[in-house]
């Protein structure tokens, strides 16, 4: 094993996410990347680092009365003509930069340089966040390992603006079937063409009005969209079958189990099957620690958002660890092929999760 050319994590945290970018890791490909942070993370020898396939995680033992874990996966989608990065005029540009080598990044220069934490701190960099949850490092490590997962509090630094975003949807993919009966083409009306009989689905999804509930001062928006469509047997035969991809982002205040009747009910009697979910997570504001870090990283307005989209912070909350989002980068540049990042928004990152992370050590050992 050996790390890539330049994997310094004495760099600053702009120079580390270029790095860690200018190492490929679409999901199922973070081999390289894993081995990178793994070898450089075993250099610190305050930290205790431990691998399960492609998910590092590294872990301070310094006898604090409480740990705090900041997670980020290492994956990114595929390609787009958005490789190696580039840097300019103060914006970092290419993928993953966003989503979220950035938050990464951080997430490494704290564990380098924050050697005497007010809290124990677990550092969880992990693999396939982007694709099915079955191959989710993070489920993966909650399975075999949940002991390394234990903590107080866990910030995911997944792309939130630089600002708390709290909770997050959740979301689940059905296939909604529609049949027919074969026939050839020139005689069509000896069959039933399940592509026509489609058009019902298509048109109540058209139709759908999104759901907005208000969940802790926060507004969340629902989403259930078409995402892919499929039928058809040859050019001259008449489709019995067609199946339409279906995703259902939920707020946090429904399960996975009412999201899923729910979607059943919408098109009843349309056949309905589930192919994928993930629940999500109410904000939990009114936890203890989210309240203190909102109150050191939100700024003299204490402004913290909605989280749309799903992430890894419905599994912190599934163990039990309230969690929130907190990252640089703009969510809704991910996975686009013009994704980027200001450099400022890393370097503040940094430095607010630095300062909570410090802040009060000198008196916690004067006291002690």
């Amino acid at each position: 094993m050996t790390v890539p050319p330049g994997l310094d994590l004495t760099a600053d945290a702009v120079t580390l996410t270029r790095q860690l970018v200018d190492i490929e890791s679409v999901s199922r490909n973070e081999q390289e990347i894993a081995d990178a942070v793994e070898v450089a993370l075993r250099a610190l020898p305050h930290l205790t680092v431990t691998r399960r396939g492609n998910t590092v995680v590294a872990r301070t033992s310094l006898g604090r009365g409480s740990r705090v874990v900041l997670a980020g996966h290492l994956d990114t989608v595929p390609i787009n003509a958005n490789l190696p990065s580039r840097l300019e005029d103060g914006i970092l540009h290419g993928l993953g930069t966003c989503d979220m080598k950035g938050g990464d990044a951080v997430i490494l220069r704290i564990a380098a340089t924050v050697t005497e934490p007010v809290h124990d701190l677990t550092f969880v960099l992990y693999e396939c966040e982007e694709i099915d949850s079955r191959f989710n490092g993070l489920r993966l490590l909650s399975e075999s390992d949940p002991e390394l997962l234990v903590a107080d509090f866990a910030v995911l630094m997944e792309p939130s603006n630089a600002v708390v975003e709290a909770g997050c949807q959740g979301t689940l993919r059905v296939d909604v079937r529609t049949r027919g009966e074969r026939a050839h083409s020139a005689r069509s009306w000896r069959g039933v063409n399940a592509i026509h009989g489609a058009a019902g689905v298509l048109q109540r999804l058209q139709a759908y009005d999104a759901r907005m509930p208000v969940i802790d001062g926060l507004e969340y928006h629902e989403g259930l969209n078409a995402v892919g469509i499929s039928g058809g047997v040859a050019g001259n035969v008449i489709p019995d079958e067609c199946v339409v991809s279906v995703n259902y982002r939920f707020a946090p205040d429904r399960s996975e189990e009412e999201a899923l009747a729910f979607v059943t009910e919408f098109f009843a009697p349309y056949d309905v099957t589930l192919t994928d979910s993930a629940p999500g997570a109410l904000p939990g504001l009114d936890r203890p620690a989210a309240k203190a870090f909102i109150d050191a990283v939100g700024g003299p307005d204490g402004r913290v958002n909605p989280k749309f989209g799903w992430t890894d912070v419905a599994r912190f909350t599934t163990l039990g660890v309230p969690a929130v989002n907190f990252g640089p980068g703009d969510p809704t540049l991910a996975h686009k092929q013009e994704e980027h990042v200001p450099v400022e928004q890393i370097e503040r990152c940094e430095q607010e999760l630095r300062t909570w992370l410090t802040t009060g050590v000198a008196e916690e050992e004067e006291s002690g």
